[in-house]
């Protein structure tokens, strides 16, 4: 046996790519793209996809390798570029649409982007970034991408480049670009830049292709769902499930904008039955009055990840009738690596202690080599107690080729022994689940006390008046840092009356005194950014510029800020 191994015809490169080909074959006239009264086959979008392939090869003069850059909401486009942009050859570049023009022109700057795809809404923000770009930079061009359902926008001019006119030049026929190598770059994506700034994380064919189908193996998706897109696409790629809908023949709801009303309308209209999104979405869904939430038609699944999500926030969502599935991934894996894998016992516990068990972030999904949580010191595996507090570390086939042009921050998180050193701070249990604890830079450390902002968070969410709540770190004369707690309160029923005294007695019969915020200030609304994961950073320096707090003194105040 020695002597047989690879050959021509079992060493295809892996690539996701081929899903729209299988799709249009096994799934040819089912819908495949809905958005508002337009309806896409799987066929249409198999050839939309070829013809757009097509005209940034022979009309663009796109090249294998070159970056291309999107800065779309979930509108059919947005979808159909996943697999158009790659089958050209080139390197898909999906902008986070809620970004500054400076932080958009240093993106386009870094990628070295040849073209780039805008949404009219967003294109005052494009032109302010193209101004930003220094002098000799060669801007990339600009293709206007209409939305006829937004009635807003002018149309464009005759002789503009549009998404479709660029389609109408293409050739159904195209024989795509297929990778040399499954190794070969197909993803470019940016950092979210919460705990610092952005950097350009490169997948290649096989990772997207595995995490693909691990994802799908993993939710047990089963064939022809109806997928609603309220996870933005930009957002590590929607987890894969571009790709992954393909596979399974789904159809793809998309919508422009997410807000609960629209959400209930949407998943009662459509039959929706499965939908992603971040514990924002669910906290935004579960929290809707009751004029707006409507009877699900039947069993929704919401798969959740991008932050931990508070035990509180899963116990609500399900009691208004989701079924919710939670799992953790990073932009370095390409999607959800781990998940909560549901035990049949666990069924038969109270929904509180069901929901604190679906609230920790698991094991690895079949497609994973390894998981652990490791001591930053000794790069030693932590205890299994549930409370040693480590790293958490990871090996598989989805992570990342590395950060583009960042030689240092590659080798400082893919390190020489094997593991991705993910920055998060978690637990191992002695079942052998992870739990996060924190981000490394948003542990508080109190008097010697490590204090995960997580678990504090989780116990404010509990508070009946509370809505939203990010716990960092404030200087303090004694400690050193202290808790401080940000809080958003739910409209009505009675959250305008709790004061800071009121959460700070609350959380005191809840947690160990050291851990309890002794700083609390209510807002309007916590910064996020648009994936729902809340501006740590942005609340770090608030807490930053109201000085330390000194002992002795209550800091604790009703500020809206």
């Amino acid at each position: 046996m020695d002597k047989l191994g690879a050959n021509p015809a079992n060493s295809c490169a892996l690539t996701p790519l081929g899903f729209l080909e299988r799709a249009a074959t096994v799934f040819g006239d089912c819908p495949s793209v809905v958005y508002h009264d337009t309806v896409f086959t799987w066929s249409q979008t198999h050839h939309r996809c070829l013809r757009l392939a097509s005209a940034l090869v022979s009309s663009l003069g796109i090249s294998r390798g070159d970056v291309v850059s999107v800065l779309l909401p979930n509108v059919p486009a947005m979808y159909e570029m996943h697999f158009a942009v790659p089958m050209s050859g080139a390197v898909l570049n999906s902008i986070n649409t809620r970004l500054d023009a400076r932080t958009v022109s240093v993106l386009l700057r870094h990628s070295g982007s040849k073209l780039i795809f805008v949404d009219p809404a967003l294109l005052p923000v494009l032109r302010d970034a193209l101004r930003l770009l220094p002098a000799g930079h060669t801007a990339p061009r600009v293709v206007l991408v209409e939305d006829p359902h937004e009635k807003e926008f002018p149309p464009a001019p005759a002789a503009a480049l549009t998404y479709e006119r660029l389609v109408e030049k293409g050739d159904p026929e195209f024989s795509w670009v297929r990778p040399a190598s499954e190794w070969d770059p197909m993803i470019l994506n940016y950092t979210s830049g919460t705990t610092s700034a952005p950097k350009g994380v490169v997948h290649c064919h096989r990772g997207i292709f595995l995490i693909t189908v691990d994802s799908l193996v993993d939710w047990a998706v089963p064939p022809r769902p109806t997928y609603l897109w309220t996870l933005p696409m930009f957002h590590a790629n929607g987890w894969s499930f571009p790709w992954g809908m393909a596979v399974v023949g789904g159809t793809n709801v998309c919508l422009r904008r997410v807000d609960a009303a629209e959400v209930f309308d949407t998943i009662v209209r459509r039959g929706v039955n499965h939908l992603c999104g971040a514990p924002v979405v669910l906290n935004m869904l579960a929290n809707a009055p009751e004029g707006v939430r409507k009877p699900l038609p039947g069993k929704v699944r919401i798969l959740t990840a991008g932050a931990p999500p508070p035990a509180a926030v899963l116990y609500r969502t399900e009691a208004i009738g989701f079924e919710v599935c939670h799992g953790y991934g990073l932009t370095e894996t390409a999607g959800l690596v781990l998940s909560c894998a549901w035990k049949g016992e666990w069924d038969k516990l109270p929904a509180s202690e069901r929901a604190r068990l679906k609230a920790r972030q698991g094991v690895r999904t079949p497609g994973m080599a390894e998981v652990d949580v490791v001591d930053g010191e000794t790069g030693r595996s932590v205890p299994r107690d549930g409370s040693t507090m480590g790293e958490i570390v990871l090996r598989g086939g989805c992570i990342t080729l590395g950060y583009l042009n960042d030689e240092a921050a590659t080798k400082a998180a893919i390190r020489d022994n094997g593991w991705f050193y993910t920055g998060d701070v978690g637990v191992m249990h002695p079942d052998g689940y992870v739990e996060i604890r924190d981000r490394s830079k948003d542990v508080i450390i109190s008097g010697g006390e490590n204090i995960s902002s997580v678990e504090v968070e989780s116990v404010l969410y509990g508070h009946p008046a509370v809505n939203e709540a990010a716990v960092v770190a404030r200087p303090d004369e004694f400690w050193g840092e202290t808790p401080c707690a940000f809080v958003s309160l739910k409209q009505g029923g009675g959250g305008s009356t709790v004061t800071a005294a009121d959460v700070v007695a609350w959380s005191r019969e809840r947690m160990p005194r050291y851990m309890v915020p002794k700083t609390v200030i209510f807002r309007d609304e916590l910064p996020k950014t648009s994936t729902g994961k809340i501006q740590k950073y942005v609340l770090r320096n608030i807490a930053k510029e109201m000085g330390p707090t000194t002992r002795g003194t209550n800091t604790n105040r009703n500020s809206k800020m």
